[in-house]
C-alpha cells in the first residue's frame, strides 16, 4: 500500500537558509555549462555529424550545452529499436513500472535545486518558477505511478452475464512520439513522458530546441531511477524537419505534444494521413495554447483583481499557455483596477536570473523577442500603452511588463496569442458582456472571474467557456491531481494532464470473454 498522492511542498527563497541551497546549485550548474551531450538511440549513447548549442537567454553568448544533433535517419533508427523493446516493456508488470516513477520521483527531491537551476540557466526561469516546476515533475511522477497502479488493480466492473466471465483490460499502444515545449521543460516533458512509459509503451522524446539540456537531465534521472534505456529514446534536434519524420513514420502509434497552436494542428493533420505499412488510426493528444482571462465584475475587490492581474499576466515574462494575457473588468471598477495593476506592475523587478532571484527573468530567445515587440508595435495602434513596451538590455532578450488598457475586444493583441510579458485590459459594459468578451477567442483553456455575487458566480460556472476556470484566484498554476489541466477549442484535445483520465490516452481497451 502506498501513501496517498500529495503534491510537493514549495519553498520560499526569502529564506536565507533557502536561498543559500539556490545559489550552491547555481554556482554547481555554471560549472557544467557547456558540455557535449550525446542522443540515446537503441539502449545506446551515439554521436550525429552535426551539433548545435543551446544558449543562457539572460546572457546569450553563454553555451549551456552542446548538442548532438539527430537526422532523419537517426529518427527511423530510434522507432526502429522503440518499436522492438515494445513489446518487453508492455510486459512488465505495471506495478514495477511505476516503481521506476516513484524512485526517480525521489532522486528529483534529492536533486532538485540542481534540476531547478538548470531551469533558471536554459530558459530564464526565476528562481521559484523553476523550482515549481521541477514540483510538478515530480507531481507527475508520484500521481501517474499510482494511477497506474490503480488501473492494474481496479478494472472497470462490467454487467454480470449467466455462462461467462467478462473482464476489461488496458493494454498499451506501442511507439509515441513525445514532443514537449520549452515554457515547461521538466513538468510538462516528465508529464507526457512518464504518462507513456507507465503504461507500458516506448518512447522517442525530442525535447525543444531552446532547453534540450534541462531534458536531458530528466532522462538521467529516469535512467538512474532504472529505467531500461531501451524504452527511451532522446533525439534532441530542428522541431520542423525531426518534428515531421517522427509523426509520418508509419510506426509512430501516438503523438503526444505541447507547444503552438500552428505546429499542433500541422501536427494533427500529418498524423491523420496512412502510410503505407500502418495498421492503426494514429492517437493525437495535443495542448495548443491559450488566450486566457481574468475578469472581474463590479462586486470583485479591485487590489485582488489586480493582484491577479498582475501574477498571471507576469509569471515566468508571461510565457504560459495559462498566461492571464486578457483582464476584462466592469466598467465600474475599472478605473481602480487599472491603477492598481499598474502600481503593482511598477514594483516588478526585472534582471538575469541566474544571477540574482528577480521577479521576472528574459524572454526564450530572439524569435520571441521580436514577435512579442511587433505585437508592442500592433497594440500602439489599437490601444493605449499605459506601462512598459521597451528592451531593457542587449546582454539577454529583457522586455520590460507591458500593460495595454482600452483595449477594444476584437483587437489583434486581444485575440492572438503573445506569449509574453504584455497584457491587454478590456472594459466590459456588464456581467453578459465580460461573458461574450471573454469566450470570444478562437481559445479556451484557462480564465479566472472574480466576483462576491453567488448567483452569478454559480452562472459563471455554467457560461465561461475554458478548461480550467478559477474563481477569485489567478488563472495560472494548476496542481497535478487537484487542477487537471487542459484546454478546449484551439487550445488543445482537452486531455486533462494530471487527471484521473489522462493515462487512457495511452492505453487501449481490450473486452475478454470466457464462455464457463
Amino acid at each position: 500500500m502506498y501513501p496517498a498522492f500529495r503534491n510537493q511542498p514549495y519553498v520560499d527563497f526569502a529564506n536565507p537558509d533557502v536561498a543559500k541551497k539556490m545559489r550552491l546549485a547555481l554556482d554547481s550548474v555554471a560549472s557544467q555549462l557547456g558540455n557535449e551531450y550525446k542522443l540515446l538511440v537503441d539502449g545506446k549513447w551515439i554521436e550525429s555529424s552535426e551539433k548545435f548549442e543551446s544558449r543562457n537567454p539572460s546572457e546569450k553568448e553563454q553555451v549551456v550545452g552542446v548538442f548532438n544533433k539527430a537526422t532523419a535517419d537517426i529518427v527511423n533508427d530510434a522507432i526502429e529499436a522503440a518499436n522492438r523493446y515494445f513489446p518487453v516493456w508492455a510486459n512488465h508488470n505495471p506495478e514495477d513500472r511505476a516503481i521506476v516513477l516513484f524512485k526517480a520521483a525521489e532522486l528529483a527531491r534529492k536533486r532538485i535545486f540542481e534540476l531547478t537551476a538548470w531551469e533558471v540557466f536554459e530558459v530564464g526561469k526565476p528562481w521559484i518558477e523553476g523550482y515549481a516546476d521541477v514540483c510538478e515533475a515530480i507531481d507527475f511522477m508520484e500521481f501517474y505511478g499510482r494511477e497506474m497502479i490503480r488501473y492494474s488493480k481496479s478494472p472497470d466492473e462490467l454487467t454480470p452475464l449467466l455462462g461467462e466471465y467478462n473482464e476489461l483490460r488496458y493494454i498499451p499502444l506501442g511507439v509515441g512520439a513525445v514532443i514537449p515545449p520549452w515554457n515547461f521543460p521538466g513538468a510538462i516533458l516528465v508529464g507526457m513522458t512518464t504518462a507513456a512509459l507507465v503504461t507500458g509503451n516506448t518512447v522517442v522524446l525530442k525535447p525543444a530546441s531552446d532547453s534540450p539540456t534541462i531534458g536531458y537531465q530528466f532522462v538521467k534521472v529516469l535512467l538512474d531511477a532504472g529505467l531500461p534505456p531501451e524504452a527511451i529514446n532522446f533525439i534532441p534536434g530542428p522541431g520542423g524537419k525531426i518534428g515531421d519524420a517522427l509523426v509520418s513514420h508509419p510506426k509512430t502509434r501516438f503523438i503526444s505534444f505541447t507547444g503552438s497552436r500552428e505546429v499542433g494542428c500541422h501536427i494533427n493533420e500529418l498524423a491523420a494521413r496512412v502510410l503505407p505499412g500502418q495498421k492503426w488510426i494514429k492517437r493525437v493528444v495535443l495542448e495548443m495554447g491559450g488566450k486566457d482571462f481574468v475578469a472581474a465584475d463590479e462586486t470583485a475587490d479591485a487590489e485582488s483583481v489586480a493582484k491577479g492581474i498582475v501574477t498571471s499576466a507576469f509569471g515566468f515574462q508571461g510565457q504560459k499557455c495559462s498566461a492571464g494575457s486578457r483582464a476584462i473588468i466592469h466598467k465600474d471598477i475599472y478605473d481602480k483596477v487599472v491603477d492598481n495593476v499598474l502600481e503593482l506592475t511598477r514594483k516588478l523587478t526585472v534582471g538575469p536570473v541566474h544571477k540574482d532571484n528577480y521577479y521576472m527573468g528574459p524572454v526564450v530567445n530572439a524569435a520571441a523577442e521580436d514577435k512579442i515587440m511587433r505585437y508592442v508595435d500592433i497594440g500602439r495602434s489599437e490601444a493605449r500603452l499605459a506601462i512598459g513596451g521597451e528592451k531593457l538590455s542587449n546582454a539577454g532578450y529583457f522586455l520590460a511588463p507591458t500593460v495595454f488598457v482600452d483595449v477594444p475586444d476584437t483587437a489583434r493583441i486581444a485575440q492572438e496569442e503573445i506569449f509574453g510579458p504584455v497584457v491587454s485590459i478590456i472594459k466590459a459594459n456588464d456581467y453578459d458582456d465580460i461573458v461574450r468578451i471573454a469566450n470570444g477567442t478562437d481559445y479556451g483553456l484557462t480564465g479566472a472571474f472574480y466576483s462576491n455575487d453567488r448567483f452569478r458566480i454559480q452562472d459563471a460556472k455554467k457560461r465561461l467557456f475554458a478548461g480550467n476556470l478559477y474563481i477569485n484566484r489567478k488563472c495560472t498554476a494548476a496542481l497535478v491531481g487537484v487542477h487537471p489541466f487542459g484546454g478546449f477549442n484551439m487550445s488543445g484535445t482537452d486531455s486533462k494532464a494530471g487527471g484521473r483520465d489522462y493515462l487512457l490516452l495511452f492505453l487501449q481497451a481490450k473486452a475478454i470473454s470466457e464462455k464457463i
